[in-house]
């Protein structure tokens, strides 16, 4: 196949995935290895591409994805948290690096090789690790830890792969240490400098505005790539530290906007790690996976029973991370494409070097004694070359079972610890007047986690007198975007008196919440949102088109939500009508008390919320509302 429509099938397949994935609520990792797996047997990438262009490209894209993910850090998510983030990216690593290689040997690996797959398999990554939060939407305590672990450890990860791997190329311990260090200290040195350099010149051209807003995106791109290329040609597989120190530089500088960029990336980071996945799944054969199982099998026991709740435990002993937290995190390793890349790139890297063995042999050295050295050593290659058949079936074996292992369990144990819930379905009201305090306090009733937001000092003391969760915080202020706990809330009404806060505030939660979850009053002033009225028809030959009058009217339809409840009403029409008498009130739907029976009881009505399963879901103009089976959440009159 030629490499054009063979790469339009991967992206293709890769983005079918995704969507699957998420339908299914299942970790999308998993779907893409399979599929990719099944599709490599019938196109080799390798086969369509090269090799050489096809592991350049990997080396590439693993550094957007650490640059990407990298972005998303910053300092202030460590308050309370830095001594135990610390220990995960230092004392937890080592400990799983010296208890995987164990394992490895006790599950049969050569020594050697046990030391290597150590090194690869300490990481996690932001690939396997931000699809599970996004579906999982844990506390902010562990998503911060997680986030940091994943994408810190994985430049650490490939760099101590590094060295075990030129440690075993010298071969001899005393050449091995030495290169080792020197390897170390050139890494560090290497990825400082370039991090600040590239940094310090994003962060100028930034504050000058010395970019256009539509060519952040691609330039911080190009910085990225450059830096990675540039690193890793002074020192190989330093470039992954120094994207991801970069990234940590730009996401932590104090007034740098960076909203564009990250939005650039996250689409990006999307598209790279689908394909990504399909084309290293591919490089796989049946075969290699059934004569790798006996291995794998032990050794991915091992991996999750002893080396991660083991590793967890030491290294956050008399850390700030609760009991809870660190049952969680024991129970959470699932390994990503750096691991599935760097693997494959060792694979090759050892048969390289027993080429070039070989070619140092047969021309000989100065005496006999270095021919016979010569000789030893291209024989030891050759031996692990041998041995390092199966590193990379076994490791595709380790990401499958662990991603199906961790994606798919860690939902439960989360929810059983009170740390995440894998339906979130509460609702979160940004202000708190009478209604939706009367509102909250009916769906806390029905099992719905709710929370108020609300500067005002009266709304916040009456939620807090009728035992409700509240936060006293404007919604648009940098804590309540950036740091507010919003883990069980799966939806948000913005309910204050000012239309175009609630506007802003819906669009900016729909990233955490999704936009198809966010809701705001109806504008003061419009009877309904433009996308939901009748179109207005002009008197004149442009039928179909709104009037330009209304046109100038009328808020432009993308810079407003959905509207919620039915019918709509505006902030103050909802006051009016609670001083009037009517309350929020719960009606169970049954069928001798259907929803038409309710409609005809209450016809004045406002339909707010309808609760079914444990599940709340916002009335709005268009719903589809069940006869019965559903608990209706509405504002009635008093009687």
């Amino acid at each position: 196949m030629p490499p054009a429509p063979y790469l339009a099938l991967v992206l293709g397949v890769a983005i079918v995935c995704q969507l699957a994935a998420y339908r299914l609520r299942v970790p999308s990792i998993l779907l893409l290895l399979v599929v990719g797996f099944g599709l490599g047997q019938f196109v080799s990438p390798e086969t369509v591409l090269g090799r050489d262009l096809l592991f350049a490209g990997v080396n590439l894209a693993v550094g957007v994805i650490l640059f990407e993910g990298s972005l998303s850090l910053r300092f202030r998510d460590l308050r309370g948290l830095s001594t135990a983030v610390v220990r995960l990216c230092s004392v937890t690593v080592l400990l799983a690096w010296a208890l995987t290689t164990v394992a490895a040997i006790v599950a049969g690996v050569e020594w050697q090789l046990a030391l290597l797959i150590g090194a690869l398999l300490v990481v996690t990554g932001p690939t396997v690790i931000a699809p599970i939060i996004r579906q999982l939407r844990p506390t902010r305590r562990v998503s911060s830890m997680l986030r940091w672990e994943g994408i810190v450890v994985d430049p650490i990860g490939a760099i101590l792969a590094v060295l075990v791997f030129q440690a075993i190329i010298v071969g001899g311990p005393d050449g091995a240490l030495a290169t080792a260090a020197l390897t170390l200290g050139r890494t560090v040195v290497i990825s400082t400098v370039l991090a600040l350099l590239f940094g310090v010149l994003l962060e100028v051209a930034m504050r000058r505005h010395l970019i256009p807003d539509f060519l952040e995106g691609v330039t911080f791109l190009a910085v990225a790539v450059g830096s990675l290329v540039i690193s890793n040609e002074l020192q190989s597989e330093s470039g992954l530290l120094t994207v991801t120190m970069l990234g940590i530089y730009l996401a932590n500088r104090p007034g740098l906007r960076l909203e564009h960029v990250r939005e650039f990336k996250e689409h990006l980071q999307v598209l790279i790690v689908g394909a990504l996945f399909v084309l290293l799944a591919g490089r796989v054969s049946p075969a290699e996976v059934v004569a790798v199982a006996p291995t794998a099998a032990v050794f991915v026991l091992l991996l999750l029973l002893v080396v991660r709740p083991a590793s967890v435990a030491l290294g956050l002993l008399g850390t700030q991370a609760t009991r809870q937290e660190r049952t969680l995190l024991a129970f959470m390793a699932p390994r990503g494409i750096v691991a599935a890349a760097v693997t494959s790139i060792f694979a090759l890297e050892i048969e390289h070097a027993a080429d070039e063995a070989r070619s140092l042999a047969a021309l000989g050295g100065e005496d006999a004694r270095e021919s016979l050295a010569l000789e030893a050593s291209a024989e030891r290659l050759e031996q692990l070359v041998l041995a390092s058949a199966d590193l990379v079936p076994l490791v595709f074996v380790t990401i499958v079972v662990t991603v199906a292992v961790y994606g798919l369990g860690v939902g439960r144990l989360a929810e059983r610890l009170g740390l995440a819930t894998t339906t979130p379905n509460g609702v979160l009201f940004a202000g708190a007047p009478l209604w939706a305090r009367q509102a909250a306090g009916v769906l806390t009733e029905l099992k719905v986690p709710t929370l108020l937001v609300s500067l005002a000092p009266a709304e916040v003391a009456q939620a807090r007198m009728a035992g409700l969760r509240v936060e006293r915080t404007h919604i648009l202020s940098e804590y309540a975007v950036e740091d507010m706990e919003l883990a069980g809330l799966g939806s948000l009404v913005a309910a204050t008196h000012d239309d175009d806060t609630n506007s802003t505030a819906a669009r900016e939660f729909g990233h955490a919440l999704g936009q198809s979850n966010t809701y705001q009053l109806r504008r003061q002033g419009e009877s309904l949102p433009r996308r939901s009225r009748p179109r207005d028809r002009t008197s004149g030959g442009s039928g179909g088109t709104l009037s330009e009058a209304k046109a100038k009217q009328q808020t432009a339809s993308k810079l407003t939500a959905q509207v919620a409840f039915a019918p709509p009403m505006s902030a103050p029409e909802l006051d009016t009508a609670t001083r009037e008498g009517m309350q929020v009130r719960k009606t169970r739907l049954t069928s001798q008390h259907t929803l038409d029976d309710f409609r005809e009881r209450e016809p004045d009505a406002v339909l707010m919320f309808v609760v079914q399963d444990g599940v709340a879901t916002v009335v709005t103009p268009r719903s589809h509302l069940p006869q019965e089976g559903a608990t209706l959440v509405a504002l009635v009159h008093a009687r």
